[in-house]
Order: C-alpha cells, then structure tokens, then sequence
C-alpha cells in the first residue's frame, strides 16, 4: 500500500500543473496518469493559443514538457486507472487497476472528459474501422480517402484542418448553419480547398460491414434522408466529465460536472478539482493549468492546516 500526501488523477493540463505545484511545495505529489497520459491536449495536432508558444506546438510535446516540469521537482508518476475510490474518511483509498492501493491525505480530481459519443447505429460496431475520435492518432490511416467530421466547433475545424494532410477531401457535418468555433479556425477551414461542409444535417446512422462505407444523413430543416460515401467517421460533438467514479460521494450538477463552491475545492474537505471534470465553460488548456496550480496550493493549505491543528493539540 501506498502511502501519500497528495494524489493527482488524471495527467492532462490541469492534474500536471497540480503536481508542479506541489512538487515544488515539497509534498511530493502522485500523478495516477489514467487511461490517456498527457489528457486529450495530448491527441490535438497543433495548439496554437498556450502562451510561450508563439509558433504553436503539437499537443503531445506540450503534455510531454509539462511532465517532464512536474518530475524535474519532484513527482511520481503511475500508470494505472482508478478503479474505486473511498473517500468517506481521511486518509483516502484509491484501488488501481493493477491491485495497488493508494492511501492519500489529499486528492486533486483532474480526470477531464471524453469525447461524446453520436448514439448512431453501426458507432460502436465499426470503432476503430474507420470510426475515430483523435485525428492525430488515425489520420495517417486515411491517406487519398474521403472522411466526414461531425460537429461545428474548434475541435471539429482544428482536427478537419489536420485531416486535410492525408485525407484527400473532408467533408465537415454540422447540425446548424453556422459554426460555433473561433473566426481564426473558421477563416482557415473555409479557405482549404479540401474541406467542404454540409449544413443543418445530423448523421442517423454509420454503414459498412468489416470497415465504415458511409453516413445516413437527414436535413433537420426538411427531413429529408440520404446516403454519404466515406471512408472514416469523425465525431467532435462534445464531451462528457468522467466522473462515474465519484457518483453518490462527490457532488455532481445534472450534466455530470463536479460541482465546486468555490477555491477548487468540493463537498469533501481534503479532496480538490481541476480542469474539465468542473469547467464545462471555457475547457482551454490555459484555464485547466490555472485550475491545478489553484487545486495545488489549496491542498498544500489544506495540509498545513492540519498540521498546524495536531501540533497544537499535542502541545496542549
């Protein structure tokens, strides 16, 4: 067992930012990286708005460095998923997925969320056959081929203008006849010869048998259906907190968002937020650093605190 003064789950923006902060406090943090190491930043091609980076730089580095910064001070990391968690009373158990138990006096939750799913016939059967949610991971599987990205906003632009590497044409679906993403993104995908969009329609459905040959499509406007030819389904429609882990112990808004008061902190003195697992606004990497180095240094208080209460009790 385990045996820890700070706990970090999740290792994206906000959980390696928590760790250098707490590093360098001393407490030599715990990083569990979770089932994607370095969080979704880490599958994005290029980013472009972190400050310090004027030239952009490829999301995997960016995690990478980030990690590299939170160990140079200090922390440790773990590969592993967080199975249970009990948080009734301190110190807190965390059981991982390899048979350790982690005991913790304080905890930094920055698990993030996954991409949302489309909810569509033939999704779940032809993932990874040509249904993906990380262009950078597939998109050289996609060479001279005919692809479709779902959805209107940064996530969808940035991967479409990604895609256009390989992929000999992109065609972007979006549910409205407007996008929601940034002017820049939107200026740039308009401008690629490659890319083309089809407006005010939703995909009902992804046909094909061993690998994905196309979308059913209906026009929310008329109702009208039809059939897409492709070669690879890119949905970018959302995300979804993962936090079924703290169901019924940590308090959650009806969308599945921690829910903070305030300070980084939860309903649970000890136990801290960071990053997209509360933020349901804004979700930049930028705001998920600045959340850690919050969760960070109210738990280094946090801890403070309680030693400065148990010296005064034993000197009374």
């Amino acid at each position: 067992m385990e045996k820890q003064k700070v706990t970090v789950i999740g290792s994206g923006p906000a959980g390696l930012t928590a760790a250098l902060y707490a590093a360098r406090a001393n407490l030599t943090p715990l990083v569990i990286r979770g089932i994607q190491p370095g969080g979704l930043i880490a599958t994005t091609s290029e980013v472009e708005n972190y400050p310090g980076f004027p030239d952009a730089i490829n999301g995997f580095d960016l995690a990478d460095k980030m990690e590299k910064q939170a160990a140079r001070f200090g922390t440790h990391f773990l590969d592993g998923i967080v199975e249970k968690v009990e948080l009734g009373e301190r110190p807190f158990k965390l059981h991982i997925d390899n048979g350790t138990i982690v005991e913790t006096e304080t905890l930094i939750i920055s698990t993030g969320a996954s991409p949302r799913k489309l909810g569509v016939p033939g999704e779940l059967e032809l993932a990874n056959r040509g249904v993906s949610y990380c262009a950078v991971c597939d998109g050289f599987f996609f060479r001279d081929k005919t692809l479709v990205v779902v959805g209107g906003g940064n996530s969808a632009l940035d991967e479409s203008l990604f895609l256009t590497r390989y992929a000999k044409e992109v065609h972007v679906i979006h549910r409205r006849d407007q996008l929601r993403a940034d002017p820049v993104l939107i200026e740039r995908a308009q401008n690629n010869p490659k890319i083309k969009f089809i407006w005010d329609t939703v995909v009902t459905k992804i046909e094909g048998t061993v690998k994905v040959e196309g979308v059913g499509l209906q026009n929310v406007k008329t109702g009208e259906e039809s059939t897409f030819a492709a070669d690879g389904v890119f949905p970018y429609i959302g995300h979804i907190p993962n936090t079924w882990l703290f169901k019924d112990q940590i308090d959650l808004d009806e969308n599945g968002y921690i829910v903070s008061p305030g300070r980084a902190r939860t309903n649970i003195p000890g136990v801290f937020v960071a990053g997209d697992v509360e933020d349901h606004v804004y979700r930049q990497a930028i705001t998920a650093a600045g959340s850690g180095c919050m969760a960070a240094m109210e738990a280094s208080w946090f801890l403070d605190q309680i030693e400065h209460e148990q010296t005064s009790l034993a000197q009374w």
